[in-house]
């Protein structure tokens, strides 16, 4: 094993992630009516090989080989000489054969009318694949603000899984090109099993009732605790007024967008400035775009807390701007000074390039002053 085990390592071979074995769904209980036919089929063969010992003198193979191939009415005819009785027992044999075919044969047609041997099969691969996803997002529900969601995850190449409860979603999924979704309830415990909620980035639920909404979000904040998550997860929200916003952060959903709200915004600030109504989506919200804004929080052990913002050479070493600070109290300073003093757990509104975001990131979070100070 330790032989193979450096080989595969040597090679790189990764063997695929497997499902959890109590999301699978059963396919046994489906095959039961198939026991009857598989029965008989078993104790005609042992009366016929008996049958044709004791009446023919048949050695054990021939009348074996005798009983199969009449038995299913192949029509090789004898191996050896039969006698009368013989005959008569091969022509028995044939009649119970055909009965016992017919019946496996109804019981097949059946089974593939009512749909479940297909359908549990389907599920089976698409959990086979779901398993496969690492930092994926879980998208719950099918709505329109779903399907301009998926349509950006999948121009930034971002995996996701679509949850929905209703019969259409096999539907919706060829239709909109979701390649991985999921039959069922969004905030059940099984659901979050099934689409890998465990190598999950996130989570997005934008229902429009805020009741599903609120199921969802304790729902997974539940899990987390039960499953030992090592990181909490990211969840993405949605509410139609300022109460239910506040709601929705309350119970742990890390953002939450409010439609009517975004819609005022934008109107407002085409009303004032109808020039600058394309700036985000040429500049921010483009995923060829070089140009990139992100938040970073500066976690307690970082080497910053507690400098001023010019002592942190950010611009020098990485490329980018701080354009705006957030403190843990939540009050925003905008355009900060080089005075500034970095606190514990306040938030670094950062624009640049993505990798001068990716470099700014890996520098707040070190404990220790990097060496690259030493060259600015």
């Amino acid at each position: 094993m330790g032989l193979i085990r450096r080989i595969q390592n040597f090679l790189h071979w990764e063997i695929a992630p497997k499902p959890d074995k109590r999301v699978l769904p059963s396919l046994y209980p489906h095959l039961k009516a198939f026991r009857l036919p598989l029965i008989l089929t078993v104790i005609i063969m042992v009366i016929g090989t008996i049958g044709y010992i004791v009446i023919d003198k048949m050695s054990l193979m021939d009348a074996i080989y005798q009983t199969g191939i009449t038995f299913t009415t192949v029509g090789f005819g004898e191996i050896a000489p039969i006698s009368q009785l013989g005959r008569i027992f091969t022509i028995t044999l044939i009649i119970t054969g055909f009965a016992v075919f017919s019946l496996a044969v109804g019981i097949l047609v059946n089974e593939i009318n009512k749909g479940y041997i297909f359908a549990i099969l389907k599920e089976r691969r698409m959990l086979y694949r779901i398993a496969r996803l690492k930092k994926h997002f879980v998208v719950c529900y099918h709505n329109d603000y779903t399907l301009e969601v998926t349509k950006e995850l999948r121009k930034n190449h971002i995996p996701f899984v679509v949850i929905d409860p209703r019969e259409e979603i096999e539907e919706w999924a060829k239709e909109f090109k979701y390649p991985f979704y999921l039959h069922a309830e969004p905030h059940s415990e099984m659901s979050m099993l099934k689409a890998h909620l465990a190598s999950a980035k996130g989570i997005i639920t934008l229902s429009d009732s805020i009741s599903d909404n609120i199921a969802i979000i304790a729902s997974v904040r539940l899990f987390e605790k039960e499953h030992f998550v090592p990181r909490p997860y990211y969840i993405i929200s949605a509410a139609e007024n300022l109460s239910d916003v506040e709601k929705l952060k309350k119970l742990g959903a890390d953002t939450v967008v409010s439609p009517t709200k975004l819609t005022a915004q934008r109107v407002s600030a085409v009303a004032s400035r109808p020039d600058m109504q394309n700036l985000l989506e040429e500049f921010l919200y483009r995923s060829d775009t070089p140009l990139a804004m992100e938040e970073i929080t500066v976690p307690k052990y970082s080497w910053v807390v507690l400098k001023k913002l010019k002592e942190t050479h950010l611009r020098e070493i990485t490329n980018t701007s701080v354009v705006g600070i957030t403190k843990k109290d939540g009050k925003f300073i905008s355009m900060p000074k080089g005075e500034t003093i970095v606190t514990s757990e306040s938030k670094l509104l950062v624009i640049g390039n993505q990798n001068g975001i990716k470099t700014a990131r890996e520098l707040l979070h070190k404990r220790i002053k990097p060496k690259e100070l030493k060259y600015v």
